[in-house]
């Protein structure tokens, strides 16, 4: 059986796909933020990150290279056993993205679930 992701905040829990992107814009810079993560045995492993423009703290990782707009990079970040996502309401949502679709945090989750805890599912 495949290994999943799960976000689970305030009682709820939400499978995601075994790889899967996170995306948010920044509140101040406007510029877009992707992660792309995939679930492991030794827990969830950060892929890629893609990082639109640099500045307001949105300066692109180590070693990444500009392709198509974004700087792309492949951090050597070990496995983590959880992310937890916070979120404020004062900016956009996260969004989550699998198969090509990605929707906002708030159709998977309350609004005001918050801190959001990213996991391989149990």
């Amino acid at each position: 059986m495949a290994l999943l992701a799960c976000l689970a905040a305030g009682g709820h829990v939400v499978r995601l796909a075994a790889v899967f992107t996170l995306a948010w814009t920044h509140s101040v810079q406007k510029s877009e933020w992707r992660e792309t993560w995939r679930a492991t045995a030794e827990g969830l492993v950060l892929d890629e990150v893609r990082v639109e423009g640099s500045g307001a703290g949105m300066e692109p990782p180590e070693g990444a290279v500009l392709k198509d707009g974004f700087y792309v990079a492949h951090p050597a970040l070990p496995p983590q056993r959880e992310v937890l996502l916070r979120r404020s309401g004062a900016t956009a949502d996260w969004r989550v993205c699998m198969e090509d679709r990605c929707r906002p945090m708030g159709e998977l989750l309350p609004a005001d679930a918050d801190p959001v805890r990213l996991a391989v599912c149990e």
